[in-house]
């Protein structure tokens, strides 16, 4: 791989940020109304989409992130929607990808299906992808996604995704669920924090990890330049400290996806409030849901 840049113009200088300005698509106050579309996908540029599930197909509206190198593409995550007939995931990508191959064609261009974490939210469209030719769906649960990173031997390696000119930084993150990954993307400097951080409620499920997992992106995110935190949904309103109520479906006044390394500090320092005392926690941007005792 050539250092300085590949044949799509990938270079070593670092991120050029962005603004992230989007409206989401975010439910609608009648399904019978909704002219949504099943799947949102926001070009951040030629090479990095964010796609999001519309509420009215399922009300969790997970992120997913497809990124392109030369070699290959990477989907993070596949949604809460088995069916393709309600969530045509696979024939998005498709088509993604048949515009990017079209633009610079490649031969034995392939794709990768990886997770933040095994979830039902995040893996439901998993089959979709089942005998597509040059694809690897890497299973989230624990055995097997820890095998492939190499997290097994050494869960505090960062490992490193090769898309050909884009290599993406990946570590572990439990916390939220003990398989959680994190994605780094030195092209785009996206720190993707799948549910261990966004603008909602964090479910933590192991206390202790949470709080390592919280240092370690603070640490890791002083070391590289963090352009956006991105987790995987919107649970928040545009109001501080108020969150929309679980199973809604219609979110008209949302705060924005993307969130800074300062309220990842901000997580720390609400971490060591809650202290001991399992519950429920708000904080203006997020609320912690201690499930551990």
């Amino acid at each position: 791989m050539d250092s300085s840049a590949s044949l799509t113009g990938f270079t070593s200088e670092g991120p050029r940020p962005r603004a992230l300005d989007v409206r989401w698509i975010h439910g609608s106050e009648s399904a019978k109304h909704n002219t949504d579309p099943d799947i949102q996908v926001h070009a951040y540029d030629s090479r990095t989409f964010i796609l999001r599930q519309n509420m009215a197909v399922n009300y969790e509206a997970p992120f997913m992130f497809l990124l392109f190198g030369d070699a290959r593409a990477v989907l993070i995550d596949t949604g809460a929607t088995e069916s393709a007939e309600f969530f045509p995931l696979r024939r998005v990508v498709d088509e993604l990808v048949e515009r990017r191959l079209g633009d610079h064609p490649r031969d034995g261009y392939e794709l990768l299906v990886l997770h933040t974490h095994p979830h039902g939210d995040h893996v439901a469209g998993d089959g979709q992808f089942a005998g597509r030719p040059g694809t690897v769906v890497v299973d989230a649960k624990l055995e097997s996604a820890w095998a492939y990173f190499g997290f097994g031997d050494d869960p505090g390696r960062v490992a490193r995704v090769d898309l050909g000119g884009r290599v993406l930084e990946c570590f572990a993150g439990p916390g939220h669920h003990e398989a959680a990954v994190t994605f780094y993307d030195p092209h785009t400097g996206f720190l993707l924090t799948g549910d261990t951080v966004y603008p909602g409620r964090l479910y933590v499920q192991d206390w202790a990890a949470f709080g390592r997992t919280v240092d370690r992106l603070i640490e890791f995110a002083g070391t590289r330049p963090v352009t956006h935190v991105l987790g995987c949904h919107i649970e928040m309103t545009g109001r501080p400290g108020e969150d929309y109520p679980v199973f809604t479906t219609y979110q008209p006044d949302e705060p924005p996806l993307q969130m800074t390394v300062g309220q990842l500090l901000d997580v720390r320092k609400a971490i060591d409030e809650v202290g001991d005392r399992p519950g429920r926690h708000v904080f203006p941007d997020f609320v912690i849901c201690r499930r551990d005792g």
